[in-house]
């Protein structure tokens, strides 16, 4: 199904009016405390989360997880985050429509998977389209998957089996010319703590089991270059190493400054720019290096904290700017239940990036 949400004009094109949802129980106190965000929702009709925004046929298309209501309860290794389907959306102009293409991707056709479809993201080569997804197979372990279809919006077809090698949560690609490289990783409910060596360790079964003592070397996000037929790993998987100003790798016990989740690269000016969620301390910080593989540099703050305890983000270029995608709980009030938002993203002649401020 096709359904095309107005979408009103975003703070940088100033004087938007922020309508509410059509579908959420919560209208009036979203009314009363909408004046407070400094961005409007992208999409009202169903509830969205983890953007991954690409530029493909000349549109911006988004890749999000599906926040749904769930009984389950929550608890710290995110159960509560029960997703069981993937929309892709699609603007072919700033301030213009949103357009949802409708399911692309549902639980009940990835024959290895058995529940939660965390956050997605997507790739284009010689006319096909990738989608990368995180799920649990059927020992309740976080693995990765890969979907293919010949148009950007899906329908997409499962492989069989996840990508050999992979583990944790939160797939990203970043392209580097001819190259394409999948980035992953995520603590606590994300699992990464249970591996060793890229194994996993027996008996590892809580948020906390195998997280490094706090003086510690924080652990990091992975990457590895895709093969030619984007469904394989073409390499062993290597550590993004992140380093503070004095070249020391980041403490497991600095949480305003370590990885947490939601790794994601970009390029600008030659420079690479790793981008990740510090988690409980709910900044999006990033990391600069010379190369895509790091070590990378500690350099800032992204995006200040949302409303919700998660933040989840992307960085595309689109008609000669960059954006940020990013989510907040502004239609709920609740933590699971999110919606997407963009705002402008500035790079400083120094390499920096200007820190944007969700709230007013």
């Amino acid at each position: 199904m096709r359904q095309s949400i107005p979408y009103l004009s975003l703070l940088l094109l100033a004087g938007f009016a922020c309508s509410q949802p059509k579908e959420t129980a919560q209208t009036t106190e979203a009314d009363s405390t909408a004046s407070k965000f400094a961005n409007p929702p992208l999409v009202q009709h169903i509830y969205t989360a983890d953007p991954s925004a690409h530029v493909f046929e000349g549109k911006i298309y988004i890749y999000p997880s599906h926040d749904i209501e769930s009984e389950v309860t929550e608890d710290d290794m995110g159960s509560h985050f029960d997703m069981r389907d993937y929309h892709v959306f699609s603007m072919e102009q700033l301030g213009g429509k949103v357009t949802d293409h409708g399911v692309a991707l549902k639980l009940e056709d990835i024959p290895w998977a058995s529940r939660q479809l965390w956050a997605p993201d997507a790739a284009e080569k010689n006319g096909k389209y990738y989608l990368y997804f995180p799920a649990k197979d059927k020992q309740d372990i976080f693995k990765l998957g890969v979907a293919i279809s010949d148009r950007p919006e899906g329908p997409f077809t499962p492989e069989p089996q996840p990508i050999k090698g992979t583990f944790s949560i939160d797939p990203s690609v970043f392209q580097d010319g001819e190259d394409y490289y999948l980035l992953w990783g995520g603590i606590w409910g994300g699992q990464l703590q249970w591996y060793e060596n890229q194994k996993l360790v027996e008996g590892r079964k809580g948020p906390a089991d195998g997280l490094p003592e706090p003086e510690q070397k924080a652990l990091v996000p992975y990457m590895a270059k895709l093969s030619n037929s984007m469904t394989e790993l073409a390499e062993k998987p290597r550590e993004l190493m992140i380093l503070d100003k004095n070249a020391e790798p980041i403490k497991a016990g600095d949480n305003a400054r370590r990885f947490f989740e939601a790794a994601w690269m970009h390029k600008n000016n030659g420079k690479y720019y790793l981008s990740y969620s510090t988690g409980d301390t709910h900044f999006i910080a990033y990391a600069v290096s010379d190369s895509p593989y790091g070590p990378f540099t500690y350099r800032g703050i992204v995006l200040e904290p949302v409303e919700g305890w998660t933040n989840h983000h992307s960085i595309v270029e689109f008609e000669g700017k960059w954006y940020l995608f990013y989510h907040d709980t502004e239609l709920s009030g609740k933590t699971q239940l999110r919606n997407i938002k963009m705002t402008e993203l500035t790079h400083l002649s120094d390499g920096k990036i200007q820190t944007v401020k969700p709230m007013k």
